[in-house]
């Protein structure tokens, strides 16, 4: 488990759990790079230390210390315990708590159900062919599930009418818990959901939450990395991205580096994760950084693949640097993703 000064928030980007807890996060005061460490991950391949600090492998997940949180609706309240200046959770009466954990419920159960299997219906439409009839049935899936989630909505637009918020006239944790949600509901058809005459002050409350300076703020960096984090636990490697592809075809990988074969050099150069950014601005910086894929290698896959890899010193460098003796298993890459370059990007290689 991480254990560090300040908490660790285990993120992504797009995930609608994880705009929420960033979201209190962020009015609470806290800061990345600063009270802070967000990494991002990519669900494609998560990295160790998520799955070390949660087995369930979701985000978001804060760690702190030997605390684990991995529930959003748990940080949004350790967040707001902390520093509640807009009163998200403080402040209301018994009656009101009550009803703002209502609809968190009715959100996180029966909504979300309805949201994925309009949002994703072939993804829960079961084991399906291509026939005609299949997609038939995935689509009147898909138009019950949507009007099963816009009767919820409808309930929610009513509460609506009277103050603009869930709760009245200011926005409670239920706001916020609900927003990105309905955010992800509309993306799915949005000339549809706008079109909705019965959800007016809904769509006047989304509106204000898309237009606003609190959602803006944790989609973008520091908050939303575009680059995922680089765990210490994995070893990288920087190839062009033409090379790559003729590798996928092949079947193997053999280049060192840059202009340079795994039979010309011997071993293929490798980096850790603190090595990244001088590996990146020694030999690929005068690249157009679409060229350049950052490979994501998996040690233990490595090994099991019975390829050797050694630390040794770099020619005028007192580091030490994995070098890979043979060709790269592809199965030992979790990702082939596109480079950021640093001045794109908030590195935090540790």
């Amino acid at each position: 488990m991480d254990v560090g000064t300040g908490p660790i928030l285990y993120s992504f980007r797009r995930c609608p759990y994880a705009i929420r807890a960033r979201l209190a996060l962020a009015v609470a005061g806290l800061q990345p790079g600063r009270e802070l460490e967000l990494r991002e991950v990519s669900l494609q391949a998560k990295p160790p230390e998520l799955l070390t600090a949660s087995a369930k492998g979701t985000v978001p997940v804060l760690v702190h210390g030997d605390r684990v949180i991995d529930e959003s609706l748990d940080v949004m309240r350790w967040a707001l315990e902390r520093h509640d200046p807009q009163g998200w959770l403080s402040g209301w009466s018994v009656a009101e708590a009550g009803a703002m954990e209502a609809l968190i419920a009715e959100n996180d159960g029966p909504f979300k159900q309805h949201l994925d299997r309009f949002k994703y219906a072939s993804r829960f439409g079961g084991q399906r062919g291509n026939d005609g009839a299949d997609a038939a049935e995935l689509a009147r899936q898909r138009i019950r599930h949507r009007a099963e989630a816009l009767a919820v909505l409808g309930c929610w637009s009513r509460r609506l009418e009277p103050g603009g918020w869930l709760l009245g006239g200011r926005p409670s944790l239920a706001d916020w818990a609900l927003l990105p949600f309905v955010r992800q509901f509309r993306l799915a058809d949005p000339e549809g959901f706008d079109a909705v005459p019965q959800l007016a002050p809904l769509q006047a409350w989304l509106a204000r939450f898309l237009a606003g300076p609190e959602l803006a703020a944790v989609l973008e960096s520091p908050w939303a990395e575009r680059c995922p984090w680089h765990s210490p636990s994995w070893l990288y490697h920087l190839a062009l991205r033409q090379e790559w592809q003729a590798a996928k075809a092949a079947g193997t990988y053999c280049r060192s580096t840059r202009g340079q074969s795994l039979q010309e050099v011997g071993f293929i150069h490798l980096s850790t994760a603190h090595q990244l950014v001088a590996t990146y601005g020694r030999f690929y910086a005068d690249l157009n950084p679409a060229e350049v894929l950052l490979l994501v290698l998996d040690p233990v896959r490595l090994a099991e693949a019975g390829v050797t890899v050694r630390l040794e010193p770099a020619p005028g460098s007192g580091d030490l640097f994995p070098h890979l003796y043979g060709p790269l298993p592809l199965a030992a890459v979790l990702l082939a993703q596109p480079v950021v370059p640093p001045s794109q990007a908030r590195t935090s290689l540790s």
